[in-house]
């Protein structure tokens, strides 16, 4: 997919006629609507100036009454390995397991690295197509492309720097020990544009959970990163990490709020009572969960982790490529699936199922007390086709503009 926006507006500009939610609509103290109103959103320096009563007849770009909400942001994905933009591939039934997958990497990696900047930006412009200007990127990390894949990846952020961002998670795919990954990664921690320290399933892969899990955390702390872990592993194995990791987040208060599990998949197979009781400690630690959805058949606690606090992030993850054949690149599509998955019907809890795409404010708090945006606001904004937040969730509306940094880019 070619960048599917035209720059319409930089620097210093109104926009008129935006449609923002204002607050709820109740009926016998039930949520039965939302309400909204036009106004005028002054954009300059990157930055939300002001918001102001709607002037119809002032100068300033007419936005026509779509609805502005936050931009879009993917917590997990992988912009360096897509088979997005080549030929349709769908998924082996030879390749079972990861370390499958490891080998065919190897033979495959020099070939794609060929084409991965260009790869990389159409992959970028179908998430912008909807909605999304910032993710969380994993990059691999392995003895078989070394650093290449992030300069190719660098190389791509920085020909879409105008209308997006990432923030880098080393990641050592072919695991650390498993191949000798482990000076090479000591080699990333070091780079500034690095901000996470990854890792995969440290027990089935490099057959210890303390020895790769203590590499990573000091490799964190060494380098003042963040951990951000793939954790297929269920039952007992996958507990032992994820507690392992909270008890190194619970000792190393640098580490909490930057430590991330994702997928965690050993979380679906919990009873309830130690849902609850993994749950409070994850909230303990400030560890994060961070997944796609849906996870592979697996129901994920997503309401239990939420009620402790515990922040949940979602992503793509793999968007089309060779390690699944699914995902679209949609965040407000992951919201949807949140909202199906769970329950999320009426037009409250739609609303507040918002906040699986945007991982940030939403619009209206829980009283419906209006939240956003507000002057100094990240001028990081979506305009779509809907009437309201819980009506672009649920049928996943079409994006009209997107704005990053306060460049305002408007649908072809």
């Amino acid at each position: 997919m070619q960048f599917p926006y035209q720059l319409t507006a930089k620097g210093k500009y109104t926009l008129k006629n935006v449609r923002l939610e204002t607050g709820f609509e109740y009926e016998n103290e039930e949520v039965i609507g939302t309400k909204t109103d036009l106004f005028s959103i002054e954009i300059e320096a990157g930055k939300i100036k002001t918001v102001k009563a709607n002037d119809p007849r002032s100068e300033g770009i007419d936005v026509k009454g779509y609805l502005m909400l936050p931009a879009f942001r993917d917590m997990h994905i992988h912009l360096d390995k897509t088979l997005y933009g080549l030929p349709w591939q769908a998924l082996s039934p030879k390749r079972k397991t990861v370390k499958d997958m490891i080998a065919y990497e190897q033979e495959i990696i020099p070939e794609l690295l060929k084409t991965s900047v260009s790869r990389a930006e159409q992959l970028i412009s179908l998430l912008q197509h909807y909605g999304t200007h910032f993710v969380r990127t994993h990059f691999n990390i392995d003895p078989t492309s070394g650093l290449k894949s992030l300069e190719h990846l660098e190389q791509a952020l920085e020909n879409k720097k105008d209308s997006f961002k990432a923030e880098l998670v080393a990641f050592p795919q072919h695991g650390v020990y498993y191949t000798e990954s482990a000076p090479l990664m000591k080699e990333a921690a070091q780079l500034k544009s690095i901000e996470f320290i990854g890792g995969l399933d440290p027990l089935s892969i490099d057959g210890s959970i303390e020895k790769v899990m203590d590499f990573t955390v000091q490799l964190a702390l060494d380098y003042h990163k963040g951990i951000d872990i793939h954790l297929h592993e269920t039952e007992e194995s996958g507990m032992k990490t994820i507690n392992y990791l909270i008890d190194k987040a619970i000792e190393n208060p640098e580490l909490q709020g930057k430590t991330f599990i994702s997928h965690a998949f050993a979380l679906a197979h919990l009873s309830p009572k130690e849902t609850e009781q993994i749950a409070e400690r994850l909230a303990e630690g400030k560890v994060g969960i961070a997944s796609s959805v849906p996870f592979k058949g697996k129901v994920m606690p997503i309401p239990i982790l939420k009620k402790y606090g515990v922040n949940v992030l979602i992503g793509n993850d793999n968007v089309q490529d060779y390690w699944s054949t699914f995902g679209s690149g949609s965040m407000l599509q992951k919201a949807n699936l949140i909202a199906e998955l769970y329950g999320y019907a009426t037009e409250y809890a739609l609303s507040r199922t918002l906040q699986f795409a945007v991982q940030n404010i939403i619009p209206l708090d829980e009283k419906g007390n209006q939240q956003w945006p507000k002057a100094g606001d990240e001028a990081a904004i979506i305009l779509t086709d809907a009437s309201c937040s819980a009506e672009a969730v649920s049928r996943m509306s079409e994006i009209k503009a997107l704005m990053n940094d306060g460049n305002l880019f408007w649908r072809n």
